[in-house]
């Protein structure tokens, strides 16, 4: 039988979305960071410097536990929970006002009410993200956060902007408890407001849709699963990530939060080192833009040193093709070459942007090898001469062999 594979088409329907949406996150963060300058000023952009993304699965006790967070990293500001911020005066200015609160709106409230000095040690950020957007959103916080860090270091303004300190918290729980939850939910709050009525005592809880529908139970779960937390999951590799598993009883669960936030916290650099090495700038950061800047040095060298450029791309095809041609199965050829022509730095350059945006992966060692030359008619010595050896290491996808049962 055979082995299922991902059909072509939908894999690249997915990208061109997941490109999109990308797209549309630095356009709303751009837009909102400007908003942010003009009405406060770079340098009263003074965001918490420790902050808690939490999310989790419907059910899975978030406003439970946001207490315990907060106890246990001394943050005495109320929680930011993004689902009470869209009935805030705000977001209901905006309503009033015939606009929808999407992700830009969102972001924009949410980062106006970080910027409270009240969270100055630090938030916790109850819902969000929760989408491709916000994530992306999350991402350009903090490389803000880092640029604003460097660039007021060595100035008065240094202790307003410290390294900042993104946690991501997702509390997990499967499809059946998080259903079973959710309708247990309903029905202690219709039993709580019944008796709320009845004596005139007490506050009304809030009573969702989805928890009195094991059905729109499941589907508020399922969402979760595939937008929320397929989008989290973009921030593991980037941020601290804690990935708590909150089933079992409450005591039970928030033994496993201290455990995960002690161990992370016992990670963290010291400010000083950090300092050091944050000159150094953060993978994602240099690949995000790789394929621009590329297009731009290839273009350059066309505009600018045509004679040179079409020399480089004359030795690709007529040294190089051949070669790696014959090594089409295996996806690696070396390729040994004296050209002249790579004796400028700058051909170098060019040969391997050439072959990046080509598709290939292409690694130059140089070689000095001393042979000899002539004989000197007086003493009869054999002068050598230093010849230069480029070494190619061309990498790229290999052809699959068929092989047959």
């Amino acid at each position: 039988m055979p082995s299922a594979t991902a059909d072509p088409e939908n894999t690249r329907i997915e990208r061109k979305v997941q490109d999109l949406e990308v797209k549309d996150a630095h356009i709303i963060f751009n837009s909102v960071w400007a908003s942010l300058e003009d009405s406060f000023g770079e340098e009263n952009l003074r965001f918490p410097k420790e902050i808690f993304w939490l999310n989790g699965a419907p059910g899975a006790g978030k406003g439970t536990n946001t207490g315990f967070i907060m106890q246990y990293r001394d943050l005495t500001a109320p929680p930011l929970v993004v689902s009470s911020l869209l009935k805030s005066p705000e977001a209901e200015k905006m309503k009033d006002a015939g606009l929808l609160v999407g992700d830009r709106e969102v972001v924009e409230i949410m980062f106006k009410k970080l910027l409270d000095p009240v969270y100055k040690t630090g938030a916790v950020v109850d819902g969000f993200p929760r989408t491709k957007v916000q994530v992306e959103c999350v991402k350009l916080l903090y490389q803000k956060l880092i640029e604003l860090r460097l660039k007021f270091k060595e100035t008065l303004l240094s202790e307003h902007f410290k390294k900042p300190h993104f946690h991501i918290v997702v509390l997990f729980i499967d499809e059946k408890e998080s259903v079973r939850r959710q309708v247990n939910r309903g029905k202690e709050a219709q039993a709580h407001n019944a008796e709320v009525e009845a004596s005139g005592v007490g506050e009304l809880l809030e009573l969702r849709p989805t928890d009195l529908d094991p059905e729109a139970a499941l589907n508020r779960y399922r969402t979760f699963k595939e937008k929320t937390y397929g989008a989290l999951k973009d921030l593991r590799e980037i941020f601290f990530y804690h990935f708590i598993n909150a089933h079992g009883p409450l005591e039970v669960v928030r033994q496993r939060i201290d455990e995960e936030l002690r161990y992370q916290g016992s990670l963290e650099l010291d400010e000083a080192t950090y300092d050091r090495i944050s000159r150094i700038p953060i993978a994602n950061t240099i690949s995000k833009h790789a394929r621009q800047d590329l297009v731009d040095r290839l273009d350059a060298y066309a505009e600018r040193q045509s004679a040179l450029f079409e020399q480089v791309v004359g030795l690709i095809g007529e040294d190089f093709m051949p070669i790696i041609e014959r090594h089409a199965i295996s996806g690696t050829a070396v390729v040994n070459t004296e050209s002249a022509i790579l004796h400028d730095p700058v051909a170098l350059a060019m040969l391997i942007d050439i072959f990046s945006e080509r598709g290939y992966h292409a690694i130059v060692d140089l070689h000095r090898e001393e042979i000899p030359d002539s004989i000197d008619p007086k003493t009869f010595r054999i002068r050598t001469r230093i010849k230069l050896i480029f070494r190619v290491r061309v990498h790229f996808k290999g052809s699959e062999i068929r092989r047959g049962r």
